[in-house]
């Protein structure tokens, strides 16, 4: 065994960050959201933040073989193509403020950002008005820059496709592209930032398994006529992980 692979099982909580991968999957697979909202909570506490994000996107890229080819087919690939590339720039500004950032301020943040979501979403608010252009460059990016800084990249847009008239099925899978695309995108601009570390890749390809089992499960699961009661489900999961990853504990 060499030495890196004994460092990194040995990491402190790598048991824990492999099941909490898996219900991250999940939760992403039937929902189109919130894996980066379980993960990063639970990550925060046993990595600093940048390894934690680098190797959460790395475990991530078994969803562009799991979830990414079906949802395509839901998307309107021209209007998610210009959000992408507007959140990108931002995401690198996101992360810049990651790396000069106080850790601790950083996990308040991720788990400011995520109960601030949560607690939008569970109120079931929505907007009657189409969005335009406009809006759209806002959200992608108001999305890029908080991804960037805080591993998050799902909130903002969210809260936009979710507050809308979409359908359940079209609004999950817009989600879900942007998230697997700008996830995946996000490695190189880790790489550039110096923030894609030599601990953070081995333990992120080390969660790809369990990442990928859970993006199955979850899209199995997924029925657009019973998705009120997975949002139960997953909303409940996303809170535990949000007072897991409270700094209060150290």
């Amino acid at each position: 065994m060499s030495d890196l692979t004994a460092q990194i099982l040995a990491t402190p909580g790598l048991w824990a960050m492999m099941l909490t991968a898996f219900v991250a999957g999940a939760i992403y697979g039937f929902s189109g959201f919130g894996a980066a909202l379980v993960f990063m909570p639970v990550g925060a506490i046993f990595l600093p933040m940048e390894t934690a994000i680098a190797a959460f996107n790395l475990a991530a890229l078994a969803s562009v073989v799991t979830l990414l080819p079906r949802a395509l087919r839901q998307v309107d690939l021209r209007t998610s193509g210009m959000m992408i590339v507007i959140a990108l720039p931002m995401v690198a500004l996101g992360i810049r403020v990651l790396r000069v950032t106080d850790v601790t301020l950083l996990r308040w943040a991720v788990v400011a950002v995520a109960a601030i979501t949560l607690a939008a979403l569970v109120t079931g608010w929505r907007y009657r008005a189409t969005p335009g252009p406009g809006l759209r460059i806002a959200v992608a990016g108001a999305t890029g820059f908080v991804g960037g800084a805080t591993g998050l990249l799902g909130p903002v847009l969210i809260l936009f496709q979710l507050a809308g008239q979409e359908s359940v099925a079209r609004s999950r899978a817009t989600i879900l592209v942007f998230l697997t695309v700008t996830s995946v995108a996000l490695l190189p601009l880790l790489a550039m930032q110096g923030a894609l570390t030599r601990s953070a890749i081995p333990l992120g390809f080390l969660m790809l398994l369990p990442y990928g089992l859970g993006t199955r499960v979850g899209q199995a699961l997924f029925d657009p006529a019973r998705e009120e009661g997975y949002r139960v489900v997953a909303y409940g999961i996303i809170a535990t992980a949000i007072v897991l990853g409270l700094p209060v504990w150290g």
